[in-house]
């Protein structure tokens, strides 16, 4: 009977020595597409020998008395010291020291300056959360692949490589909150619904009742061109130069949505230059708009606009739609939220889905994707040569966009022999409505009397769906 055991005892032991290999061998290559996990490649997919995980012992790091043992205060207060992320920062990290700075600099702009606070708080606050050191709030989740299809009561994701059965995945650590969050803006989610909320908030009014409107938002769609071609010039990919370009559309969700398609890499100073530059309106506009017009023609004072009916206001967001989505599906998830927006406004039988759009909605989403924006100007990607020439070519694509559109508005003066002034063309740029409300406080300083607000609106909407348009057109040519 003690030989039999012993030959028992003798084949358990080589089992388990046989098993060792294997556990050591764990986390030996990556996930495919996830990162940093592990992974146990296996020849064939009948060698895949489950491995041995004794669950309850897995983390014990010894008794009791050993930890009391190795117990010290100073060791302990020496431990939270290099754990915490100042220790971090002083010991090498300076760059997120910087990125901080520059956070609480946006604050100090959306807080005390009120340029744009309700995008740019957000925004700067995503980017101090995500540079604390430390803190983890953007990490990538962790996976492992191991050999047991079940792992504390869980069962694993099957992985093959072609029909080879690799393994079973776990998560291993979970991502940051703002990762997941995050996940809107990457796969297109959150621009398109604030798009709705825009939509939901906008009188087509003026531009139905002044179609030629729709020149003038075409025009100031320039600065975005002009910008491609310098990135191009400067050393950008095709792909790259076209997301840099759209922020002279000075519309933030479409620079981050045009972003997520074309080059994701470059989302945080691309967004953060498109909300600024948005936020700089009244700043930056206002002298190309004098430097390229004349005092007589500022002073033009405009004739009232025509009333607009219900039914003209509820069939153009369904033409619109079918137009632009057939000339250009790429445009169609933007532009089709758009519209669904002003629907639910001008149908008059959706209130509850206009008032929702317009506000929960709207404030929702709006916090999602400032934060989950800010917090992807990581120092070590921000803190780049690159950086500075997008936010430098940010304001020239901006710049652009307002002359296209005064040039426009200069010619159109000119051949309605005097009765278009020519500020409302620096409108066309996609900043509703305060684009809008430039034009009319620069028309009103060289005429009190003048009312240019209700003819701006017509090409500052306008601009809304060129930009839409030329997002479409990246999409479609390096998508």
């Amino acid at each position: 009977m003690k030989k039999i055991l012993s030959v028992f005892l003798g084949l358990a032991l080589c089992c388990m020595l046989a098993a060792l290999p294997v556990c050591a061998e764990e986390a030996a290559a990556p996930a495919p597409g996830e990162g940093s996990g592990y992974a146990t490649l296996v020849a064939e997919p009948e060698s895949l020998i489950p491995v041995y995980v004794d669950e309850e012992a897995e983390g014990a790091e010894g008794t009791v008395e050993q930890a009391m043992a190795d117990f010290s205060v100073g060791g302990t207060i020496m431990g939270l010291v290099k754990d915490s992320g100042l220790y971090d920062m002083v010991t090498g990290n300076w760059k997120s020291g910087v990125m901080i700075l520059i956070a609480f600099l946006l604050l100090y702009l959306a807080i005390v300056k009120q340029f744009e606070p309700l995008l740019l708080m957000p925004i700067a606050f995503g980017m101090l959360l995500t540079n604390l050191p430390l803190a983890g709030i953007m990490d990538e989740p962790i996976y492992e692949i191991i050999s047991n299809p079940t792992y504390h009561g869980k069962a694993g994701v099957p992985i093959y490589n072609g029909d080879m059965l690799v393994g079973y995945q776990y998560v291993k650590q979970n991502g940051g909150l703002l990762y997941y969050l995050y996940q809107g803006v990457k796969l297109g989610i959150f621009p398109p619904l604030i798009f709705m909320g825009v939509g939901a908030m906008t009188d087509f009014g003026p531009l139905i009742a002044n179609p030629i409107s729709l020149l003038l938002g075409a025009a100031a769609q320039l600065g975005i061109f002009l910008a491609f071609l310098l990135a191009l010039v400067l050393g950008f990919s095709p792909a790259e130069a076209g997301a840099i370009g759209i922020i002279g559309g000075a519309d933030g969700p479409t620079a981050i949505y045009v972003t997520t398609k074309l080059a994701p890499g470059l989302l945080g100073p691309i967004a953060i230059a498109a909300y600024s530059y948005m936020a700089l309106v009244p700043v930056i506009q206002p002298p190309i708009m004098k430097a390229f017009t004349s005092k007589k023609d500022r002073q033009i004072v405009m004739g009232q606009l025509r009333p607009v009916s219900k039914t003209e206001k509820i069939v153009f967001p369904i033409i619109v739609t079918v137009l632009v989505s057939l000339l250009l599906p790429s445009a169609a998830p933007l532009i089709g939220s758009l519209m669904l927006g002003n629907l639910f406004k001008e149908s008059g039988v959706t209130e509850r889905l206009s008032k929702t759009a317009q506000n929960e909605l709207m404030n929702i989403v709006t916090i999602f994707l400032g934060v989950t924006v800010g917090a992807t100007a990581k120092a070590e990607t921000f803190l780049q040569l690159r950086t500075l020439m997008i936010i430098a070519m940010g304001i020239f694509a901006f710049g652009g966009g307002t002359l296209g559109g005064v040039l426009l508005g200069n010619l159109m003066c000119k051949l309605s022999g005097g009765k278009i002034n020519p500020l409302i063309g620096s409108a066309g740029v996609s900043a509703v409505p305060m684009a809008a409300r430039v034009s009319q406080k620069v028309g009103q300083q060289e005429n009190p009397s003048n009312f240019l607000l209700m003819h701006a609106m017509g090409p500052n909407v306008a601009g809304v769906i060129g930009s839409a348009v030329a997002a479409g057109v990246f999409i479609s040519m390096f998508g």
